[in-house]
C-alpha cells in the first residue's frame, strides 16, 4: 500500500528524465508517444542522467545495508516492515507454526509477565507468587538438545553450572505485573501490584533484593525505559502515566490533564527512536506522546471499536503502532497518517475476550503474533497482506496472560495461568 510522497514538480522531473533515457537508448517512438501523452515542455533532449542518478542510489543503497551489517551490536534481522517501499517482501523469518517448546520453568502460581534483554540472550518472568526468574537463552537450547541418557548423568554441580535459571529475585511482596531489562546494563526492572518499581543489579550472582525502589501511589501495571535508559516511563491504576528519572526517582507528570487517559493504562512503549512514545488503556483509546515534552500529540478514540486496548509496540523504524484489544483484533496504525492501515481478523472467533492480550511482531517484523485466550493457540499473519498462517497449539492448561517475542532470533516465551512459562524456539536445518 505505497503512497506517492512527490509533488508535481518532481514528478514532472521524473516524467523527462525517464523520457530523455528512452532517446539516448535508442526508443525514439516510445519517447515520442510519452512527450505527446505527457505534453512535455520543452522537449527532452537525450540524457544518460537517469541511469547515473539511479546506479548511484543503488551503490548508496548497497553502502548502507553493508555499513548496518558490520554493526557488530545489530542484530541479523532485516530492516523491519516498511509498507512505504515494499508491500509483498519475501520472508526473511521462519512461520511461527514451525516454533518448538524448548524449556519449561515453572512458578508456584500463575505466571503473568515476560521480557527479553535487548540482545536476546537473556529471559525474564515474573509471576503472582511475587518471584522473578532470569533465565539464559543459549542454556535453554543447550538443555532441549542434551540427550535424556546424557542429563541423568550429570552430577549435581554440572546441573548447577548449566541450568538455565540463573537469577531468582524475590523482593516484591505482591504480584508481578510488568518487566523490562535496562538497554545497555546488566539491570532487571520490574513493577508490582505491591506499588513499587524496583531495580535490580543481576551481575552479581548472589542479587536478591533491589538496589533502588520508585514508590508508587497506585498499583504498577506497566512500564518501558527510554531508550538510553535514563528515564522510565510508568503506567498505573491511575490514569495520568508518570515520568522517572532513572538517577534521582524524580517524578513528572503532564501539565495538560484534559490530554491524560480516563482509565488505567494497561501498556505504555518508547519507540525505538525515542521521538515519542505509546499508550493504551481501559478506556478504548490510544494515544501518541512527544518524547521530549511530553505533550499528547494525538489519540486514536476508540481505537478498538470502544473495546478496551491492551497491548502498543512500535515498529522499529517507529513508522507504524502495533496494538491488540478485546475485541480480538490486531490493528497495523501508520503514525504518519494517523490512519489503521492493516486489521488483523480471525482470532477471537470463539467468544468474547476476557483477558488482556498482547500482539507482538517476530524479530524481522515479517509476522505478527497474537495468542487466542479461548483454544490456547497463537494466532499469526503476514505482517504485509494479513494472510492469516497455520495455528500452533501453545501446550499450555490455562490461559496466556503474556507473550513476548525475541528482538534479535526466532524466540519467544508464553506466560500462562498454568503457572508455567514456556519458552520457543525454531531451529534452523543445520540444528543450530
Amino acid at each position: 500500500m505505497a503512497k506517492m510522497t512527490v509533488g508535481h514538480k518532481e514528478r514532472e522531473t521524473l516524467y523527462r528524465l525517464i523520457i530523455s533515457q528512452l532517446f539516448y537508448d535508442g526508443h525514439q517512438t516510445f519517447a515520442v508517444t510519452l512527450t505527446n501523452s505527457l505534453k512535455t515542455n520543452p522537449p527532452c533532449p537525450p540524457s544518460d542522467r537517469l541511469m547515473h542518478l539511479v546506479t548511484l542510489g543503488l551503490r548508496a543503497e548497497m553502502d548502507n545495508k553493508e555499513h548496518n551489517a558490520m554493526r557488530v551490536d545489530a542484530p541479523n534481522v532485516g530492516l523491519g516492515i516498511d509498507l512505504e517501499y515494499e508491500t509483498d517482501a519475501p520472508s526473511l523469518a521462519p512461520e511461527p507454526a514451525l516454533y518448538e517448546t524448548c524449556y519449561v520453568t515453572s512458578h508456584k502460581a500463575q505466571c503473568r509477565a515476560g521480557a527479553f534483554s535487548s540482545d536476546g540472550q537473556l529471559v525474564a518472568t515474573g509471576s503472582f507468587d511475587a518471584s522473578i526468574k532470569i533465565l539464559d537463552v543459549d542454556r535453554m537450547l543447550a538443555k532441549s538438545a542434551t540427550p535424556a541418557e546424557v542429563a541423568a548423568q550429570e552430577t549435581t554441580q554440572q546441573n548447577m553450572e548449566t541450568h538455565p535459571v540463573i537469577r531468582t529475585l524475590y523482593d516484591h511482596i505482591e504480584e508481578v505485573t510488568c518487566l523490562e531489562f535496562h538497554p545497555t546494563e546488566q539491570i532487571l526492572v520490574s513493577g508490582s501490584r505491591d506499588y513499587t518499581v524496583k531495580f535490580f543489579d543481576f551481575s552479581k550472582p548472589s542479587v536478591k533484593r533491589a538496589f533502588r525502589t520508585i514508590h508508587e501511589a497506585e498499583v504498577v501495571r506497566c512500564l518501558s525505559l527510554h531508550p538510553s535508559g535514563d528515564y522510565i516511563l510508568v503506567g498505573t491504576q491511575h490514569p495520568v502515566l508518570r515520568l522517572y528519572d532513572v538517577r534521582t526517582s524524580q517524578c513528572f507528570v503532564s501539565d495538560c490533564a484534559e490530554m491524560q487517559h480516563k482509565a488505567p493504562i494497561n501498556m505504555v512503549k518508547y519507540s525505538p527512536n525515542a521521538n515519542m512514545y505509546a499508550t493504551c488503556s481501559k478506556d478504548g483509546d490510544i494515544k501518541l506522546w512527544d518524547g521530549v515534552s511530553s505533550r499528547c500529540i494525538n489519540t486514536f478514540a476508540g481505537a478498538h471499536d470502544g473495546s478496551e486496548v491492551c497491548s502498543v509496540q512500535f515498529s522499529r523504524n517507529s513508522k507504524y503502532l502495533l496494538s491488540s484489544g478485546k475485541d480480538s483484533l490486531v490493528k497495523l496504525w501508520e503514525l504518519s497518517m494517523a490512519r489503521c492501515l492493516i486489521a488483523y481478523t480471525g482470532a477471537g472467533a470463539t467468544g468474547k475476550q476476557t483477558h488482556r492480550s498482547q500482539a507482538v511482531f517476530n524479530h524481522t517484523e515479517d509476522f505478527v503474533l497474537f495468542p487466542d485466550e479461548k483454544t490456547t493457540s497463537l494466532c499469526s499473519w503476514d505482517a504485509r497482506n494479513a494472510e492469516r498462517q497455520r495455528l500452533l497449539s501453545l501446550g499450555h492448561n490455562n490461559t496466556v496472560r503474556y507473550i513476548v517475542h525475541s528482538p534479535a532470533s526466532p524466540a519467544f516465551v508464553t506466560c500462562s495461568d498454568d503457572f508455567r512459562a514456556r519458552f520457543w524456539y525454531r531451529r534452523t536445518e543445520s540444528g543450530d
